[in-house]
């Protein structure tokens, strides 16, 4: 049998014991964590206090014959988060206290029932990512192929709510957005703004590999400079949406995506080179769509429909917006997209700030009204808190 020396054996003992020694924590940080286990107790108790008082509002709204959309109240919830934000002393930044928040409102109203909000699918889009950002994760996300779609789910009930892109800020405006409002009774209920990172995404480790590359055709163009600088003669093939892209990328040798880093997340690729956008503000707005119009939040947008009986007439547009700038109302945004009741004929999609029941904007829609052919609101809404 083989002996050890008594030397090895004293030295072995004592990398034992310096093993199984429990590292002690000073009385100062012992103090802190007990004062955090404390705080994380009160927390817990005021969340399922705001949950029950959250489940009786419920109550008494089902009481009324009210359906889980009507408990959901837009002007409500961005009272809250702006309230937030005011008091907000940090550490924590304001997007995330407002993070914090919007989950805390999410998982109280899914109490009752998860909202059910439709989207621009499939899974790992940046309209996913815009559904999540405003309702938090305590809904029921449903992706479709369609815009249209998105809008034909809400009409019918069976979706709430549905989230839409409008425009970005580098490539502009999404006309199939638009134009779904020309014949659609919905309203649009709040807005959402999304910071875009693009991130070049695949299976192969670098750029050499790569042999075509897929996105959406708005994530091509925010990458267009990006692409001809590091990229330039590689095959560029637009897809119906980035986790479309994303999923070519996963089956199909030699093709990298362009996406956002959830769709990443979902179809296990690796990001090749992150953030390759050319605008370093990159952002999409959309919009929330629903089937009424709700109350002023205290900062507010509205978004209107018009036109007048011969666009092509001297001074049309003129005369639309007189009653806007005699009243001082801000204009943020105006597009003109064809009626497609004649040739050569417009409707113009206007950003205005203020709500459409409250004055002065009151009063200069009313003017705007007596001065067009045809006049809707199609929505008055929370402006995007962050």
């Amino acid at each position: 049998m083989k002996r050890t020396s008594k030397g090895a054996s004293k030295a072995g003992s004592k990398k034992a014991a310096a093993k199984k020694t429990p590292v002690v924590a000073s009385p100062e940080l012992s103090s802190i964590r007990e004062r955090i286990d404390d705080i994380d107790l009160r927390i817990h108790q005021l969340l399922n206090e705001r949950a029950r008082f959250a489940q009786q509002v419920g109550d008494s709204k089902r009481g009324e014959g009210l359906s889980t959309a009507d408990f959901y109240k837009p002007e409500r919830e961005a009272q809250v988060l702006r309230n937030a934000i005011e008091r907000n002393e940090g550490p924590l930044k304001n997007e995330e206290v407002v993070r914090l928040f919007r989950e805390i409102m999410s998982a109280c109203l899914a109490q009752q029932e998860p909202l059910k909000i439709a989207f621009l699918g499939p899974e790992g889009t940046f309209s996913q990512q815009a559904v999540l950002k405003h309702f938090g994760h305590s809904v029921r996300a449903l992706p479709l192929p369609a815009i249209s779609e998105v809008f034909e789910e809400v009409q019918a009930g069976h979706a709430d709510f549905g989230v839409v892109p409008i425009e970005n800020s580098t490539e502009g405006t999404v006309n199939h957005t638009l134009d779904m409002f020309l014949n659609s009774p919905l309203k649009i209920c709040g807005e959402i703004e999304l910071r875009i990172r693009q991130h070049l995404m695949g299976r192969m480790k670098g750029l050499q590999k790569i042999q075509r590359v897929c996105s959406h055709p708005q994530s091509l163009a925010q990458c267009r400079q990006w692409l001809d600088e590091h990229l330039p003669n590689i095959e560029r093939i637009p897809v119906s949406s980035n986790a479309e892209a994303a999923r070519r990328a996963r089956d199909e040798d030699g093709t990298a995506a362009i996406a956002g880093e959830a769709a990443a997340e979902v179809y296990n690729l690796g990001v090749i080179v992150p953030e390759i956008e050319d605008t370093a503000d990159n952002t999409t707005r959309f919009l929330v769509i629903g089937r009424k119009l709700f109350s002023a939040s205290g900062q507010d947008k509205t978004t209107l429909l018009v036109s007048a009986g011969d666009t092509q007439s001297p001074g049309a547009l003129h005369r639309l917006l007189g009653p806007l700038a005699a009243n001082d109302i801000t204009m943020t945004r105006i597009e003109s997209r064809p009626s497609r009741k004649r040739k050569w004929d417009y409707v113009f999609f206007i950003d205005v700030v203020g709500h459409a029941e409250q004055p002065p904007l009151s009063t200069a829609l009313a003017e705007l009204k007596e001065a067009s052919t045809l006049f809707r609101v199609l929505g008055s809404y929370p402006a995007a808190v962050l």
